[in-house]
């Protein structure tokens, strides 16, 4: 799908590791919320709360979850999930666009 239909959008984006990402949360009709954005090239660590699925629209990245030593590289038109009360490194060589799914 390459559209989010009937959803609200909280208008207040959500910037990370000063500027180098940047998302909005989209909350969807029947209450689910995801987060619609970019990350610039760089190397960074995020931490999960509950598991997520990151959809990758476009650029490319190299990312390494918790636990594990080799990463693995994803593009456009491809997903990777995250497990809750977790964490992953990712290196963003292109500019990243990304949605988040919640789970």
């Amino acid at each position: 799908m390459s559209q989010f239909d009937n959803v609200s959008v909280i208008k207040e984006a959500n910037v990370y590791f000063d500027g180098k990402c940047v998302s909005h949360t989209v909350i969807l009709a029947d209450g689910t919320r995801k987060s619609v954005g970019v990350i610039l090239p760089s190397k960074l660590t995020f931490g999960t709360g509950a598991p997520e699925v990151m959809e990758v629209l476009a650029g490319s990245c190299n990312v390494t979850l918790k636990g594990e030593s080799a990463s693995k590289t994803y593009a456009a038109g491809t997903s990777f999930d995250v497990p809750g009360d977790s964490s992953f490194d990712i290196e963003v060589t292109d500019t990243l666009h990304y949605v988040c799914h919640f789970g």
